[in-house]
């Protein structure tokens, strides 16, 4: 299988984690957003909403969206629960993630990370500080509770949760007075296969 992605894209992070957590053979296919990768024919006829990551089976077959990407991918394994009710909470946590966190911490990391913080956009990155720290308090609120999103067990939810998480601090927002999603982080970060996003 192919991925289609940037590494220092959160989205895209995800992803490689979570195969490298699985031990999942894949090619990694580094596509540049900056320069109009997404907007070639070729990649957009692997995915017409020209956004990474895509995921590209050996049989020719597409899917985009990072977390239907990982719950694919995950699905089978221990980070994917099997039980209706535990499966939907993972999902909520997702959409979670999708619309009340992405959009104001991954906004704002992009902004002062890809963008360089350009003049015509602070009040733009300013204005994602209060949703971002919104989100985080909710996290907090949850992990000061259970080790994982869901409970007790890794799953896709803390997955996607932490592409952008661990970075937050690149997009202006200090994780010191959060001390459960610092711990959760660390808990992250141990386990066996772990990957950076650096890497």
């Amino acid at each position: 299988m192919k991925i289609y992605g940037d590494i220092q894209s959160g989205n895209c992070y995800k992803i490689k984690l979570l195969l490298t957590l699985l031990d999942v053979a894949h090619e990694w296919v580094h596509v540049d957003i900056l320069q109009g990768d997404t907007r070639t024919a070729a990649f957009l006829d692997k995915n017409p909403n020209g956004k990474i990551p895509v995921l590209e089976l050996d049989d020719g077959r597409c899917l985009t969206e990072s977390n239907a990407i990982i719950n694919y991918l995950a699905s089978g394994s221990s980070l994917m629960p099997k039980d209706a009710f535990d499966c939907a909470k993972v999902q909520q946590w997702q959409f979670f993630e999708q619309y009340s966190h992405e959009p104001y911490i991954a906004v704002a990391r992009f902004i002062a990370k890809y963008l360089g913080l350009p003049d015509d956009r602070k009040d733009e990155y300013q204005q994602k500080q209060t949703g971002g720290h919104k989100a985080l308090a909710v996290m907090e609120e949850q992990l000061s509770r259970t080790p994982y999103l869901t409970g007790q067990q890794l799953t896709t939810a803390d997955i996607s949760l932490y592409g952008y998480t661990h970075v937050a601090d690149e997009g202006g927002f200090d994780l010191q007075g959060y001390p459960a999603i610092q711990q959760w982080i660390d808990r992250i970060h141990s386990q066996k296969g772990y990957i950076g996003m650096s890497a």
